[in-house]
């Protein structure tokens, strides 16, 4: 006898509440980042704080939540760059990517920094499946004699965090000189 109810979907309020809640919290991490204020996401969205918290037990869910297309985008991208031909370019449009995906709200950076080490996070998963593509990539680079040998996952985990950060405290086309310096620090020189 199978004792497991069924999954209810959820009423249609509940998922319209949701709905604005996720634009909400996009809106506001946009303009503020990710320390926005909770209680004037909810104000915002209508509801009550307790509704924000009953979807979103605490503020990572709540990022987990907004980021989730994004990062199965990120993966498809990071998936496809496995294959690619040139592993120089493959690594360098990966590090772009990450860039670009953890810039998109100030204070995410260190977000996924600890979510990477915090196996409780509602980020963790999502974090892991970065760095291990990062990973592969990297050992691409390797195989491929395209990057210095004494490059580390960690190390290029490191650039692209700083790359981001850079994002977030100045303007875009100063942060992406930086990048492309560390990236020219990373290829071998004939």
């Amino acid at each position: 006898m199978n004792t497991t109810r069924p999954q209810r979907r959820p009423r249609a309020d509940a998922r319209r509440n949701y709905e604005r809640l996720l634009a909400e919290a996009d809106s506001a991490f946009r303009e503020k980042g990710t320390d926005a204020s909770l209680e004037n996401i909810a104000r915002q969205a209508g509801v009550a704080i307790g509704t924000l918290y009953g979807h979103f037990p605490n503020r990572r869910a709540l990022v987990g939540a907004l980021l989730r297309d994004r990062n199965d985008a990120l993966f498809e991208i990071g998936d496809r760059l496995l294959t690619h031909p040139s592993a120089a370019e493959a690594l360098a449009a990966w590090v772009h990517a990450v860039v670009e995906h953890a810039a998109v709200y100030r204070g995410l950076v260190a977000m996924l920094m600890e979510g990477l080490d915090d196996e409780a996070s509602e980020l963790h998963a999502s974090c892991v499946r970065m760095n291990v593509i990062g990973e592969r990539l990297i050992a691409n680079a390797h195989a491929a004699g395209v990057i210095r040998h004494d490059a580390t996952a960690a190390d290029v985990s490191a650039l692209m965090n700083a790359a981001a950060w850079a994002r977030e405290q100045m303007p875009e086309e100063q942060a992406d000189r930086f990048l492309r310096f560390a990236m020219d620090g990373l290829r071998l020189t004939p």
